[in-house]
């Protein structure tokens, strides 16, 4: 069994401290709680009307031939009906609100936190896996607040209740119903245990469907590609079955188990019958108290039922919270500092590599060995090399997804780690390799920074060159995209790429391969339109086409993680050595195409 796998199953006890964490989400609602209550205490004592009445008409009106006792006591069973009618609704409605309300807290904190986790995070954790802590999960916890604590309440004041009038009536009788106890607790027992498996076997297949259908649904190109429909089938057959099984051994559990608690109250009327009849042959016992002990002992075994169903609700919902609550303690990155420095707006724009050392695993490969370079305020630095060289990795340390393990990285001569990672970000425009765009409005789309206004959306489309694109699309610069933006060609996402970066108004430019999805008309109208948007900012490339970066001011040609050459490109040239063999190829395969 993976980690990952391990991390769903269910908690064996319930952790006195995860629980009074999940009740601190009830305190802004604590008038509501109380008055919760105070509808379980009137739930529980008007349960215990019905047998009072029952009692008394047996034994006092009907043998007095007292018609109107007999309607008194009618009226008063009728009127306990209705007001238990209007408590349970009122108490429904009220704890469902309270429930709903909680989770609803508990679902933005948990998206809020999400979307503030570092990226080395989501790299070991499949985004299947976290959708079903803000979904099965949290739907547990509903459950458990929506209607399992309300019933536990309301079962044990209830148990009170019937006991308390049960000892009332007479006690003999009630050790009589008390003898079968011990069998319940067996009974229960050995439920609990059976059905604990279960419940861990189908949270576990739950998690595993989750993470199958978001890797597919996502890669469903790559499957009608491949022409795996058919295997992705089998393989999606073989979860589901697993989870129908699951689900299968629960009914069965359950088919047995309640009938058998059936039985067990059957038994302890049959106890009550016998013992009571002898009495009242005796004449130590009225008719009106065993009928009314009948009434009662079913209310009595009701509650232990429904107590043993929520201890299992209760392991379920403490393993959820167990794993919510890991996720919610994760450390969000990267961190603050506890003095942070704040730069002037704007700044130079200078960035600086000193001796920088990287790797995701800290047990893995190393990723970038020893890099150093300076990016002078207003210049150009391109980055070139193979794929997996580690260029890409530069710009993400830039941005602080990650921290070297060793060396430094400034901003202005200050070290990443001394700014607010927020205000960093501000500073820099990021252009993907592949644009990320999110379902809705288009405008929303390229103004996502909240400081960033329409106007300036605009002026970053028209120097782009994209407001023909954005005029050819129904409603314009808020036409509305489907999800990812896949209503838009992937060269036209690139070019709205640029226009998001620049709108923010940049320090300094990133682009990652920012042209490797367009054609050579759009490459040419972005470039003119780069060059001039370059003047005054300080620019990192990571580029594949080694003719969009002739122009920078330094070229570092990186090899293995490490930076092998440096310098412009005619000096590169004549050094006849990677950056060489690399241009020629490029230089050679463009002649043969051609």
């Amino acid at each position: 069994m993976t980690e990952l796998e391990a991390d769903d199953l269910p908690a064996e006890v319930v952790d006195r401290r995860l629980l009074r964490r999940l009740l601190g989400y009830f305190v802004p609602y604590r008038r509501q709680v109380v008055l919760s209550v105070g509808l379980l205490l009137a739930h529980s004592a008007l349960a215990v009307v019905g047998p009072a009445m029952t009692q008394r008409a047996l034994d006092h009106a009907i043998p007095a031939h007292d018609a109107e006792l007999l309607t008194r006591y009618a009226l008063v069973f009728l009127a306990a009906l209705l007001g238990t009618f209007v408590v349970d609704y009122s108490q429904t409605i009220l704890t469902t609100r309270i429930g709903q309300q909680v989770m609803y807290d508990l679902r933005m904190a948990i998206f809020r936190h999400l979307s503030r986790l570092p990226v080395r995070y989501f790299d070991r954790h499949p985004v299947g896996r976290l959708m079903t802590r803000v979904t099965s999960d949290v739907e547990t916890l509903n459950e458990l607040f929506g209607s399992g604590v309300v019933s536990v309440f309301a079962d044990l004041f209830t148990l009170v209740a019937v006991t308390a009038m049960m000892l009332a009536l007479d006690w003999r009788l009630s050790l009589v119903a008390f003898l079968v106890l011990p069998l319940m607790w067996g009974l229960v027992s050995f439920f609990r245990g059976r059905i604990r498996d279960v419940f861990r076997d189908i949270r576990l297949q739950v998690a595993r469907l989750n993470s199958f259908l978001q890797e597919h649904l996502a890669g469903v190109q790559v499957v009608q590609l491949f022409r795996r429909e058919r295997a992705a089938a089998r393989e999606f057959d073989e979860i589901n079955r697993s989870h129908n099984l699951a689900h299968q051994r629960s009914i069965t559990i359950y088919a047995v188990f309640f009938p058998a608690v059936e039985l067990v109250t059957a038994i302890a009327t049959a106890s009550l019958l016998v013992a009571g009849a002898n009495r009242i042959v005796g004449g130590g016992l009225t008719v009106g108290v065993l009928a009314a002990f009948v009434q009662l002992v079913r209310r009595f075994f009701q509650p232990l039922q429904d107590l043993s169903e929520k201890v299992n609700l209760l392991q379920s919902a403490m393993a959820s919270s167990e794993r919510v609550f890991r996720l919610l303690d994760t450390p969000v990155a990267p961190a603050g500092p506890a003095v942070p420095v704040h730069l002037p707006s704007p700044g130079r724009g200078e960035v600086a590599f000193e001796g920088v050392w990287f790797r995701y695993d800290p047990t893995g490969p190393w990723i970038l060995e020893d890099v150093s370079f300076r990016a002078s305020s207003g210049s150009t630095v391109a980055l070139v090399g193979h794929t997996g060289a580690g260029k890409t990795t530069i710009i993400s340390l830039l941005l602080r997804f990650y921290d070297p393990e060793r060396g430094r990285i400034t901003l202005d001569g200050v070290d990443l780690k001394d700014l607010v990672p927020t205000e960093l970000r501000r500073r820099f425009g990021f252009v993907q390799q592949d644009l990320f765009l999110f379902a809705g409005d288009l405008h929303r789309n390229l103004a996502l920074d909240p400081e960033t206004g329409e106007a300036a959306v605009r002026r970053a489309v028209d120097r782009v060159g994209v407001a023909p694109l954005i005029g050819r699309l129904p409603g314009g610069l808020h036409h509305e995209l489907t999800e990812r933006g896949r209503n838009l060609a992937v060269g036209e996402r690139q070019l709205l790429s640029f226009a998001r970066a620049l709108a923010r108004d940049p320090e300094i430019l990133l682009l990652d391969e920012a042209t490797s999805s367009v054609d050579s008309e759009s490459e040419s109208r972005i470039q003119r339109g780069v060059l001039e948007l370059m003047k005054g900012r300080t620019s990192v490339v990571v580029a594949h086409r080694l003719s969009t970066i002739l122009h920078a001011d330094e070229i570092l040609v990186m090899h293995h993680g490490r930076i092998v050459e440096r310098g412009r490109h005619d000096a590169l040239l004549r050094l006849g050595g990677v950056y060489q063999r690399l241009y020629r190829l490029q230089v050679g395969g463009a002649s043969n195409s051609c």
